[in-house]
Parts: structure tokens; C-alpha cells; sequence
């Protein structure tokens, strides 16, 4: 069953119905999803289907090939090259009589071994080939999402441009989740679905492993705590599968997971330990095709001085509780229940969790329609005087109004104290000062519970609750 893809889908049928030969780019993260989805769009059948082989080289890769051309009806002999073996997938084509030719290649990056020339071939098979007729639909694949972005999407050589569809398939939102809770009667209410969010994302593989005949703390337990748990070495197999070389870009996740407010390039290069040069920029935009983490301005800045922070629930999950725990305790999750290591982790990854859905927040605002920025400002303490504040989500609209999103985690109904008004009336009041904006300054509460009604909830021009981020 495919849930959600919607507009993934209707992409990807676009294609197929196109009049000429179409090149499709299909890439996200591992366990989003991504051979689910083309295989139900074209229910489990194509012309030709294969698989590159993980950390296998070049002899193995064409084995395979060779084996899934069987598979396809095709026997021939081992391929030489990579030349050899497209020649092989065209003799396949040529001799099928359906309109249109499905080519589907999972975990392509996998098949581009070094000194291998699979690029070169692929590019000839395409340019010299397939462009050619108005038959074949080629639809690529693949975890490696920096090698679909920079071989194939961002190519400089025979490839450029040669793309026509680019597919990202991103993890499900909260809908999406719930739609998954319900399809395998789960039982969750929109609580457990938040707080399981939070913790793993929004990756359908990770769902899968959730019990429905236990607590959801005791399936976290099982998951990451216990030592033989599905998900306990799922970080380390995350980076490696997307990233050749991974170790710079655990370098990268590990230093902005230690600064909850995010760093700029200078201070990542300076916390990470690694090299001041272009490769920094490129894994940094890796990291932001996979959705590990975001970039943003404070308030009023110029594009050069970006922040960046990670706001991929899973990694963050493991930071915090995963890497440096070594009580080796299997619930450490039940046991972890209502203490203030708990509650403190609550708040950042709800905040994560809402910076995951802008869309969702601007829709429950009424905004969709407005072009507008998100952005985030900070003000530190004057000497001697006033407080440091913050303010991570800040949305500066075009109708001449600037929204100041603070975001709350209770379980129970939340109370707007005179002290908590004191802090949010500080930061409106920072902000105005060293900001001088002209348009209109607006509060909103982005509240994971109901909200007790009193004189200070009035500050709020709008009261948003998780229940919108379903939407």
C-alpha cells in the first residue's frame, strides 16, 4: 500500500505518458521509501529492473547485471564493460514490443566503482541511444543522494542537463504518519504519533518496527536500547549509505548537535575539525537535500551569514540519548518517563518537529498564499542590564507582518504564567529595539497541548496546536 507520494506520483506517470523517452531521477534518504514507491506506481513491472551491489566492485556489479538481463528474458554472455553492458539493455529494448519501456536502476551510485567508467557508459547509452527514441523511460535510483545530485542532476559533462524529472522522496509528515498508523491499525492516538515522531521521523522503515500490542516506550526500548534492537546501529549505516565518504559529515552533524541554536560555516569548520575549502559548502548542501538539517538567516542578514541546524529528529534522538549512553540499561526509555532529562529533550524535539512543518504552520496561520520568510533572530544580553533572547522561528510576511513563533511542549494543558508573559514581552521587546521593524509584530503560541484561557493567553494574536501540524 502507497501512502501519500501523491504529487510524486503524478510526476513520475507524467513521465511514463510523455511523448519522447524520459531520464528520471529518483533519490532520499535510505529507508524513505524510494524503490517502495516506484515499484507500486508501476505495480512490480518493468522491462528491465536491477540493483547495484553495496561496496562490490566492478566485476561483481556486472555479474549482476548480466543476471538481472536473465531475469528480464535476456541471456548473454558476462559483460566486459559497462559499454558491453548497455549494449546488452539496448538489444533488450529493441526486442520488446511494449509502448513504453520501464528501465528501472536502484542504487545506481553503488555501480559507479572507481576506474570503473559506468558514467561514461551511461552517458553514451543515454546521449548516443535511448534520447534517441521516444520509447524508454529510465528511471535511476539511489541512497547516495550526493552522487545523484553532483554525477547526475548537477553534471558538467555529458549528463548536464540531460535530466528531465527530479524525484526527492522526503519522509512522511505527521499526516502521512497517521494515515501509516491507521493502514496497520497501530492504535496511536496523535500524541504517540508526535512524540514516535520526534523521536524517529518521519522514515516509514522505522515505523514498521512498531508493535502494536506494546507501549510506545516499550517499542523505543526495543528498538534503540535493546543491544540486538532493529534501529541500535541504524545511525552509522544512515551516513554510510548516503555519504562515500561519511566520516566529514558525522564530523558536521556532531558539532551542530551540540548547539541547539545552530552554527555558521566558520564556526562548523572550527567545532568539526575539518578543512576550510569548497568540499565544506558541498557537504553542507548534502546534508540539506537529505533533510538532516536547515538553513536559515537571522532576521535582517544577508545570505552570507547562514545558520545552519540540525533538525533531523532521528539523528538528534541519537545524540542525545543513543551515542554517549553507556548505562546499557534495555528501558532506559521507560525508566526515563516524566524526569527532566525527559521533558528537556520534549521541548527541542517538538521544536524540531515544527520546523519540520512550515507549511503546516503557515496554512494553520492563513498564510499559504503569502510569500514570506522564515527566519530566526537572536539578541544577546547587554552588559549589566537586559537578557539575552530568542527566537527560532520568525516568519516575515509580505503583507507588512512579522509573526514571532514561540514553541511549547507540555502533556498537560499549559499554563501562560505572569513569568513566562515577562519572557515572551522581553523578546517582543528586544526584538522591536534592535530590529526597528515597520511592519506589524505579531505573538504566536505553538503549543504541543491545550491552553489554559487567561489574560496573558490574550498577548497571543494566535494560539496554534500540534493538532495542526497534522493537516
Amino acid at each position: 500500500m502507497l501512502i501519500g507520494r501523491t504529487t510524486e506520483k503524478e510526476k513520475l506517470i507524467k513521465a511514463y505518458e510523455s511523448e519522447y523517452s524520459q531520464f528520471v531521477t529518483v533519490y532520499g534518504r535510505r529507508r524513505v521509501g524510494k524503490t517502495f514507491f516506484v515499484r507500486e506506481t508501476f505495480n512490480y513491472t518493468f522491462t528491465f529492473e536491477h540493483a547495484g551491489l553495496a561496496k562490490s566492485p566492478m566485476k561483481k556489479q556486472l555479474k549482476a547485471w548480466q543476471s538481472s538481463l536473465k531475469n528480464a528474458g535476456k541471456k548473454v554472455a558476462l559483460p566486459r564493460t559497462w559499454i558491453d553492458a548497455f549494449d546488452y539493455l539496448k538489444d533488450l529494448i529493441k526486442e520488446n514490443n511494449s509502448p513504453k519501456k520501464v528501465i528501472f536502476i536502484d542504487e545506481m551510485p553503488w555501480m559507479d566503482t572507481l576506474h570503473s567508467g559506468f558514467v561514461s557508459a551511461l552517458e553514451n547509452f543515454w546521449n548516443g541511444w535511448a534520447s534517441g527514441r521516444k520509447d524508454v523511460l529510465l528511471v535511476v535510483c539511489g541512497s547516495a543522494t550526493s552522487w545523484i545530485i553532483n554525477k547526475l542532476i548537477k553534471n558538467h559533462g555529458g549528463l548536464r542537463g540531460r535530466v528531465t524529472a527530479k524525484i526527492n522522496i522526503r519522509p512522511f509528515t505527521l499526516k502521512e504518519c497517521e494515515e501509516y498508523v491507521v493502514a496497520y491499525r497501530l492504535g496511536m492516538s496523535r500524541r504517540q504519533i508526535l512524540e514516535a515522531y520526534m523521536i524517529m521521523g518521519g522514515v516509514p522503515f522505522y515505523w514498521t518496527f512498531i508493535d502494536r500490542s506494546r507501549s510506545l516506550a516499550q517499542n523505543i526500548d526495543e528498538m534503540f536500547f535493546n543491544p540486538d534492537g532493529d534501529l541500535r546501529n541504524e545511525y552509522g549505516d544512515l551516513y554510510a549509505s548516503l555519504f562515500r565518504n561519511p566520516e566529514p559529515y558525522i564530523r558536521i552533524i556532531n558539532a551542530l548537535g551540540s548547539r541547539n541554536i545552530g552554527l555558521s560555516r566558520d564556526e562548523i569548520i572550527s567545532a568539526a575539525g575539518i578543512p576550510d575549502n569548497g568540499n565544506v559548502s558541498t557537504m553542507l548542501e548534502d546534508l540539506e537535500y537529505c533533510g538532516f538539517i536547515r538553513k536559515y538567516n537571522h532576521i535582517g542578514y544577508k545570505k552570507k551569514n547562514a545558520v545552519y541546524q540540525l533538525i533531523d529528529s532521528f539523528t538528534l534522538f541519537h545524540y542525545k540519548f543513543i551515542q554517549n549512553n553507556e548505562r546499557n540499561d534495555g528501558h532506559f526509555w521507560s525508566r526515563s518517563q516524566g524526569t527532566p532529562l525527559y521533558y528537556n529533550w520534549c521541548g527541542l524535539a517538538f521544536e524540531r518537529v515544527c520546523l519540520q512543518h512550515i507549511g503546516q504552520i503557515k496554512a494553520a496561520l492563513g498564510i499559504e498564499g503569502i510569500i514570506s520568510n522564515v527566519c530566526s533572530w537572536r539578541s544577546e544580553a547587554a552588559a549589566g542590564s537586559t537578557k539575552g533572547a530568542q527566537i527560532d522561528l520568525v516568519i516575515e510576511r509580505n503583507d507588512n507582518v512579522i509573526d514571532l513563533c514561540e514553541i511549547k511542549y507540555t502533556k498537560e494543558k499549559f499554563t501562560i504564567t505572569s513569568e513566562y508573559n515577562e519572557n515572551i514581552q522581553n523578546k517582543r521587546a528586544r526584538f522591536i529595539e534592535e530590529f526597528k521593524p515597520a511592519q506589524a509584530i505579531h505573538l504566536v503560541l505553538i503549543s504541543a497541548s491545550d491552553v489554559h484561557k487567561n489574560s496573558y493567553a490574550d498577548e497571543f494574536q494566535r494560539i496554534i496546536y500540534a493538532e495542526s501540524l497534522f493537516l
